[in-house]
């Protein structure tokens, strides 16, 4: 059975074509349900009016479905919640030049 740390290694070569970022760092991608031998991505773009969203889930589709174990891949996009900068890791900030959070320092806590 496919695991779901698989299936994200997967996600990262998967790229919105104009950004230079894979989809599962850029925090499009909402859930991941494995139901056998059946993945459901939920996801999101960066906006909705990106004429790439059919590209992008085909994409997923046929990389996911190289696999095996997949017999089956959907892709649903919403917008609900709408995708903002904050969902992205800190890696994908880092390579698109955003100020990464400071994080605190346990040793500061006076």
């Amino acid at each position: 059975m496919i695991k779901k740390d698989q299936i994200i290694e997967i996600l990262e070569t998967c790229f919105d074509p104009e950004i230079p970022i894979d989809l599962w760092n850029l925090g499009l991608i909402y859930n991941i349900e494995i139901k056998e031998k059946v993945i459901n991505i939920l996801m999101t773009l960066t906006t909705p009016g990106c004429t790439m969203a059919e590209v992008i889930a085909q994409d997923i589709k046929d990389k996911l479905s190289s696999l095996e174990t997949i017999n089956n891949v959907n892709v649903e996009i919403t917008f609900d919640p709408i995708w903002e900068p904050s969902m992205m890791t800190d890696y994908a900030r880092e390579k698109l030049g955003f100020k990464l959070k400071e994080k605190e320092d346990d040793e500061n806590w006076e």
